[in-house]
């Protein structure tokens, strides 16, 4: 019996590992459908900014209460599964508590699990009442109904269910202990401190050892699939971000937030027309003659870089940064979490197509206008407000800068307003509509 119950864990490892792996390689390829951009300058200060930001979660805090909270149950639930460790040794070989020869040092271990435990499930449910009862703005958003809404809850019912299992393991176990059980008793006494699973004994008192060694089981197993399930759930959740934060973080820009990126080939066509000396008839270097010309900004994913995919995976969803944008406030349809979400939900769509023919096959759809709105992207103010208030170091601006850069320079889309404006600009060396020569009449008046 005890074969089969470690062949079987060794098969569930196995599949949970190898689907995990299949759904990450699918993550990098989609994420390579974008433009290569280089991010590999200055590693010691994106390293710093990583272990300040994503590690360290400093952006999250800047909220206290729902900051403090993230901290608990994100350092919790990954301390937590250190024991992981344990149970996959433990299930592979038949032992029980293989670390437990560690001593005095275990049993902090255990002690400090079960303190974390408490704390996880307590923030879990903090969080579930505050996303479904508080009304609190960002959450009511007209993005988050459906699939996002239920996402969320998913996640912290599947975190609740997982800490209850842990303790209850925890709990009969202990009990099995103290009964003097094989295989769970130790020559050395308790393997382990259990300062708040001890609590829940009363449940399982008067039990007889064949049910509670069942319970225990079921406890064992259900934790370990668990999580096993939660590892490749990952991929279809917004709470990808436990893994790509580190990534995105260390990627993004460190040039100044407001500095916009400038188009080479708009720069080249500058430089061109500047120089005397040019023949504005020749090709530039090392473009073939019969070369497609180069699309200016974007109008579907692939005219995206790969660090604005990685950062459409890693959005969390929290609305951080609906909730500081200004045109989102005054009630325009500009949601920069929703810009995100559109992005990550195209670039899902196109790789579900490679996925299911071979490769991409035009469908008839793209980012522009089948999933973000030219309305959205004109009520952007350019403030930045987005950008600074994420806790990954997500970059919405930089996704509504390029589509805005697609509309103008491919479409000659631009909004009548930005239209008279461009047009001064052109005639007049100003946007209003002044005669060059009264351009400087407002110096005369002082």
């Amino acid at each position: 019996m005890q074969i089969i119950a470690q062949v079987l864990f060794l098969v569930a490892l196995v599949a949970g590992i190898g689907f995990f792996i299949r759904n990450i390689r699918r993550l990098i390829r989609n994420i390579k459908l974008g433009k290569e951009v280089d991010r590999s300058d200055n590693k010691g200060e994106r390293f710093a900014k990583m272990a300040r930001i994503a590690f360290g979660q400093s952006k999250m805090v800047r909220k206290p209460i729902s900051g403090f909270l993230h901290v608990i149950v994100y350092v919790g639930f990954v301390i937590i599964n250190i024991e992981v460790l344990e149970i996959i040794i433990d299930g592979l070989f038949g032992t029980h508590r293989v670390l437990s020869f560690m001593g005095g040092f275990y049993n902090i271990l255990i002690a400090s699990f079960e303190i974390l435990a408490l704390l996880v499930l307590i923030g879990v449910i903090v969080f579930w009442i505050r996303r479904n009862f508080l009304n609190i703005y960002r959450f009511l958003s007209r993005e988050l109904k459906g699939w996002p809404k239920n996402d969320a809850n998913y996640i912290l019912y599947f975190e609740m269910v997982l800490m209850v299992l842990f303790l209850v393991m925890n709990a009969t176990d202990y009990q099995l202990q103290l009964n003097g059980v094989p295989h769970y008793a130790s020559e050395a006494g308790i393997t382990g401190a259990f300062p708040i699973s001890q609590f829940l004994l009363p449940i399982f008192e008067g039990m007889s050892n064949a049910t509670l060694i069942i319970i225990e089981r079921a406890a064992w197993w259900l934790h370990i699939l668990g999580i096993l399930f939660f590892l490749n759930y990952l991929y279809y959740s917004k709470h990808l971000h436990i893994l790509l934060a580190f990534p995105n973080v260390y990627f993004s820009k460190l040039r100044p937030q407001g500095e916009m990126d400038s188009l080479q080939a708009v720069t080249d066509e500058v430089k061109l027309m500047m120089d005397p000396d040019a023949d504005p008839f020749a090709a530039p270097a090392g473009d073939e003659e019969d070369a497609e010309p180069e699309k200016f900004g974007a109008s579907d994913v692939f005219d995206l870089n790969q660090v604005q995919l990685l950062n459409s995976y890693t959005c969390t969803e929290c609305g951080r940064c609906t909730a500081e944008c200004p045109a989102n406030q005054t009630g325009k349809k500009l949601s920069p979490r929703k810009i995100m979400m559109d992005t990550r939900d195209r670039l899902e769509e196109v790789g579900e197509i490679i996925n299911t023919k071979g490769k991409y096959e035009d469908n008839g759809k793209q980012l522009l206008d089948d999933f973000i709105l030219r309305e959205e992207l004109w009520a952007c103010t350019s403030c930045n407000a987005c950008v600074e208030a994420c806790p990954v170091g997500i970059d919405p601006l930089s996704i509504i800068l390029d589509m805005r850069r697609y509309l103008v320079m491919e479409e000659s889309a631009a909004p009548n307003e930005l239209a008279i404006a461009m047009t001064n600009i052109e005639n007049n060396g100003a946007p209003w509509p002044y005669n060059q020569q009264d351009r400087l009449n407002w110096a005369k008046e002082n």
